[in-house]
């Protein structure tokens, strides 16, 4: 594994076209004095110090249809938790899974993946959609080299929270959009991290994000799901394929 600065100065060398392969997006997480109140509406000033990441693109890349929906996340941590926020633009919103660890992605969700020292084996992800329900999971290492997911595995003492602009499942207005915030333990990755968990100033992670869409359909005044529709996944770092299991893609977070 790369020590973080030699992470660091990889990274600058794709940005700057040093390297022809895809270069990951990059951010710089800051440290916070005060945590903030986990409610969903980022009001508070721990959110002023840590920028938006980019607009999210398509998971195929950039080449790709340009979302139809904005969506940006932000990172900030101190010593107990990493702290994620989400801001999604959304005309729709709508959720049907109510129960833990349903399989969160048939409905419109938001997910972070986490791999702590970035060897593609033992990350972590986490769903969400615009009720509140979670799923997480941790993969031994990715599908297409014969991962396995264990559904039992839980960010032990994770609390989030969502604030919606508009009202849900009620198709006869249109909707602004739906926030996310999410206090994930440290404590609950440090067994399989293989770094320093908390991480260290000048620390570098991998993580990336997920929005999965679905597209609707209003029947009888209610929201529907085509039978045999195709979701839209856009995300923070690209893919490149339609698999959000490609940790060497996902973004180098700088603690």
């Amino acid at each position: 594994m790369f020590s973080s600065i030699k992470v660091w100065i990889f990274v600058g060398l794709l940005v700057l076209g040093g390297c022809s392969a895809p270069s990951p997006r990059t951010y710089s997480a800051p440290h916070i004095a005060s945590p903030p109140v986990i409610d969903g509406r980022l009001r508070d000033a721990a959110w002023s110090t840590a920028p938006w990441t980019e607009a999210f693109i398509d998971i195929e890349g950039p080449e790709k249809k340009h979302p139809a929906y904005r969506t940006r996340a932000k990172m900030c941590w101190d010593d107990t938790n990493l702290y994620v926020a989400a801001d999604m633009e959304e005309p729709h919103l709508w959720g049907t899974l109510t129960e833990r660890d349903a399989i969160i992605y048939r409905d419109n969700d938001f997910e972070i993946f986490i791999d702590p020292d970035g060897d593609r084996a033992e990350y972590n992800e986490y769903e969400i959609n615009v009720l509140g329900t979670e799923m997480d999971l941790r993969m031994d290492r990715p599908y297409r080299d014969g991962g396995n997911y264990d559904l039992r595995w839980d960010f032990e003492g994770v609390r989030s929270a969502v604030s919606v602009a508009g009202t849900i499942n009620d198709p006869s207005n249109r909707d602004i959009g739906w926030t996310v915030e999410v206090a994930i333990p440290w404590s609950s990755m440090a067994d399989t991290a293989h770094t320093a968990c908390p991480p260290q100033p000048g620390d570098v992670w991998r993580i990336n994000f997920s929005r999965v869409q679905w597209p609707l359909e209003i029947v009888k005044g209610r929201y529907i799901k085509p039978k045999d529709a195709t979701e839209d996944n856009w995300v923070w770092s690209p893919q490149y394929e339609i698999d959000m299991h490609r940790p060497e893609y996902w973004g180098f977070v700088r603690f």
